[in-house]
């Protein structure tokens, strides 16, 4: 039986859940960011009158006051929003137990059985989702997670886009292959230099070429184009809420050597290990992503061999990658530091025979005996002597107003 799988995706979901609960600026153009003052001004949603000034998501919130004066930027609600998805998932939850969440706003459902029509479901869940709670869904229908996916970013707002195979050509094939499902910036641009611009463009270059380009990605890449993804849908009370916990920051000014990079990563490493222990978690998987004053921007990550949530080791991997990968062609505007490939704490720890294993329990002894003292007289009570050679740099505190990533798809 093919399957027939629904991608529903929320409508401008931040900026439409402060609209819902401020009815005083539902009919101006509205945008969620962060600090002005502290200069953490990146546009994290807009709303639909804002987009009518081009208004994107990711810019400072400076240049969104030149392009409309009239802005109105609220700072984030986290919490209201996990109220909210997790109210859109029970709605889902009606109609399947195949439900996967994609960060806050997306959600696939796979609705197969006998005779079930995906448009007409789909159809149904948008009018209970804006009834019920106020707020508008894109929907794609498709027999893939990928099509679905592209058939909601396809028509928005507050519309249903069915991808099927007698029309996925006619449809998905003309769009710009950066639309693709992880077809990031870098990935983007390396295949426009091939002269490969649409996703028909990718679907026509032999699987082989591509694998020549990209490794095992290529084939990733050749199916995802093609309609050949055969991905499950997750049941929804095997998904983990937590796949990765992490922070990111734009800086209060921009960092010019590895010295202010020092400051800021430690920061960081220092809330996502709190948040890590806890959450119960240890990692392996450090991440960090970078972007300049241009805003250009990168991300890199290194697996260790031992899972840590020791804000020492974590700063550490941090920089090595930092000063492995960036050679200082511009200042830095913003860093961010991630962990995944999260395991719980009680995992057992392996010993050797030169003390590495006890010196790691004694660090994480040490960590938590701080973390009782920051809990208990704040972030600041206790700090480095690196966090006291620039205030300015340090003096933010991401473990208060932490970034929230999305789960990966794969």
């Amino acid at each position: 039986m093919e399957r027939t799988i629904l991608h529903s995706d929320c409508n401008s979901f931040y900026a439409s859940v402060e609209c819902l609960h401020r009815p005083e600026i539902r009919d101006k153009p509205v945008a969620v960011g962060g600090d002005v003052e502290q200069r953490h001004g990146i546009i994290l949603a807009k709303n639909e009158l804002a987009k009518k000034y081009n208004i994107k998501t990711g810019e400072a919130l400076w240049q969104a006051r030149q392009k409309c004066p009239d802005l109105v930027i609220v700072p984030p609600h986290f919490e209201l929003y996990q109220r909210f998805s997790k109210l859109c998932h029970k709605i889902y939850l009606d109609y399947s137990d195949r439900v996967e969440p994609f960060g806050l706003d997306e959600c696939w459902v796979q609705v197969t059985a006998k005779d079930a029509n995906g448009a007409l479901l789909a159809q149904e869940i948008s009018q209970r989702i804006k009834s019920e709670l106020g707020i508008t869904v894109s929907i794609g229908v498709s027999y893939n997670k990928i099509f679905a996916k592209l058939g909601s970013d396809y028509k928005k707002p507050d519309a249903v886009t069915e991808i099927r195979r007698d029309n996925y050509k006619q449809i998905a094939w003309p769009l710009p292959v950066g639309d693709l499902l992880y077809v990031g910036r870098a990935t983007q641009r390396k295949l426009e230099s091939y002269c490969k611009r649409t996703i028909g463009d990718l679907a026509n270059t032999p699987e082989k070429t591509l694998k020549g380009w990209f490794g095992k990605w290529g084939s990733v890449l050749y199916s995802f184009a093609n309609g050949f993804d055969s991905t499950p849908v997750a049941r929804y009370e095997d998904h983990d809420d937590v796949k990765s916990i992490g922070n990111s920051t734009t800086t209060p000014r921009d960092l010019l050597n590895n010295e202010d990079v020092k400051i800021i990563v430690y920061v960081l490493a220092d809330s996502v290990a709190r948040r890590l222990r806890e959450h119960g978690y240890k990692g392996r998987t450090i991440s960090i992503s970078v972007r300049d004053n241009q805003l250009m921007s990168f991300v890199r990550q290194h697996t260790s061999s031992q899972y840590t949530n020791i804000t020492a080791e974590i700063a550490q991997a941090g920089m090595e990658l930092f000063m492995q990968h960036y050679h200082w062609q511009r200042p830095i505007r913003s860093l961010g530091i991630s962990i995944s490939d999260l395991v719980s704490d009680v995992a057992p720890l392996q010993m050797d025979l030169f003390g590495a294993g006890q010196e790691q329990l004694r660090r994480e002894r040490l960590d938590t005996t701080v973390d009782g003292l920051k809990k208990r007289f704040g972030t600041n009570a206790v700090r480095p002597a690196i966090l006291l050679q620039d205030t300015e740099l340090s003096g933010f505190d991401p473990k208060r107003e932490h970034t929230i990533h999305p789960v990966g798809f794969f």
